[in-house]
């Protein structure tokens, strides 16, 4: 028996996806899409090797595939991605290692050249608008929830002889308290982290304001770009920085950091474990009991809602418009262009920036929708917006 008639490409579909799950032997799948098995194996491979442009009709396919990775590795890679679709090719492949010892490892690219055929990687379209650079210090107003989060680290105190420095984050409009924590580390990594678990449950801000210390802005990034900032960018948020000794900009902030000094800080034994119970438990009381004034008496939890730009998973990939020019920043933070290495930023670096084409061989830079700067290719240089003239 053939495949159905009245709809090959759905029926391969589904196919593909009984073979992926395995919860059948391959045998099996086959006989319940009506195939034979050689049939079966000639669509599997088609779509390991093209994704599902290798699951339409061809007039000849090459059979033979000498440097294809083997079959088994394929579908472990695509499982494993299946199974954790937030994680990137460079953990895959770590995962790939630690739990298949005995096989040949597969190139990083290979990875990734499997999870795109498979419509596994995760793209943003853009559409790139030139902006200046003082939207990084536009001091956005908010006017509904979620369209700004104040983030910041409050100064520090000790208990029993530990450190307790909170990172607070909190939304304008609502004023809920998103989030208390006391940290080990102030670096990027570390704030990623705790960034990524409230994007999950609360979904995703407009806007971050913070202010200009580490990790949100670093003196010596483009446009004082950390991994940080630049990674909210290709989520489309946009970082807005408060001036430089003007705290009061990001007031909010910083009356909820004078309640915490006021209430907490200073008077709990016990170390950082006994600090962060009681911080939790007052943030509680904060966000549902304690009636607010500038949201007319009511608690944070009766005006907030979660948003509805929901975080599905960081992309792997940024995609521009056409006629715009694609390179990867490599890890010493410059990009390829004619050959030529020419220096962008070590905090943009394994990120996708697009080059859209100006006149006099150059190109001006974006992240995502977010212009750097412009590429001289007449003098090899990058020159950040900044200090253009």
């Amino acid at each position: 028996m053939s495949w159905k008639e009245t709809d090959v490409m759905k029926e391969k579909e589904k196919f593909i996806d009984a073979v992926i799950k395995a919860e059948k032997p391959f045998k099996y799948i086959c006989e319940d899409f009506g195939i034979s098995e050689k049939t079966g194996h000639k669509w599997k491979n088609r779509f390991y090797e093209e994704g599902k442009l290798g699951l339409y009709e061809k007039s000849r396919e090459a059979e033979n595939h000498p440097n294809a990775l083997p079959e088994d590795t394929v579908i472990a890679i695509i499982q494993l991605k299946t199974a954790h679709p937030y994680w990137g090719a460079k953990k895959i492949l770590e995962l790939f290692k630690k739990s298949r010892r005995n096989a040949e490892v597969p190139s990083l690219s290979s990875v990734n050249r499997i999870l795109s055929k498979a419509n596994l990687i995760k793209k943003r379209r853009v559409k790139p608008v030139s902006v200046d650079c003082r939207r990084l210090h536009a001091h956005i107003q908010p006017q509904k929830v979620n369209d700004v989060w104040a983030i910041d680290f409050k100064g520090y105190w000790r208990s029993d002889g530990e450190i307790c420095e909170p990172f607070t984050v909190r939304e304008l409009v609502s004023r809920k308290i998103l989030c208390v924590k006391l940290m080990q580390s102030k670096s990027s990594e570390a704030v990623r982290a705790v960034m990524t678990d409230l994007f999950k449950k609360y979904g995703l801000p407009k806007v971050i304001r913070s202010d200009n210390g580490t990790p949100f802005s670093s003196p010596n990034g483009v446009l004082s770009l950390t991994s940080l900032s630049a990674w909210w960018i290709t989520l489309g948020i946009t970082p807005d920085r408060t001036e430089k000794g003007s705290p009061g900009q990001n007031g909010s902030l910083e009356r909820m950091h004078a309640d915490i000094a006021r209430e907490i800080e200073g008077k709990v034994r016990g170390g950082v474990l006994a600090n962060q119970a009681i911080i939790d438990a007052w943030v509680e009381e904060y966000n549902s009991v304690r009636p607010n004034e500038a949201i007319g008496m009511k608690t944070p939890d009766e005006v907030f809602i979660p948003s509805e730009r929901k975080y599905i998973g960081d992309y792997e990939e940024i995609e521009y418009p056409l006629g715009f020019l694609t390179r990867k920043v490599t890890a010493g933070g410059e990009i390829v262009l004619n050959s030529i290495r020419i220096a962008i930023g070590h905090s943009l670096r394994g990120l996708y920036i697009g080059l859209k084409p100006l006149e006099n061989n150059s190109y001006e830079a974006y992240l995502a929708d977010f212009i750097l700067g412009t590429v001289d290719m007449n003098s090899c240089c990058f020159f950040p917006l900044d200090v253009l003239k």
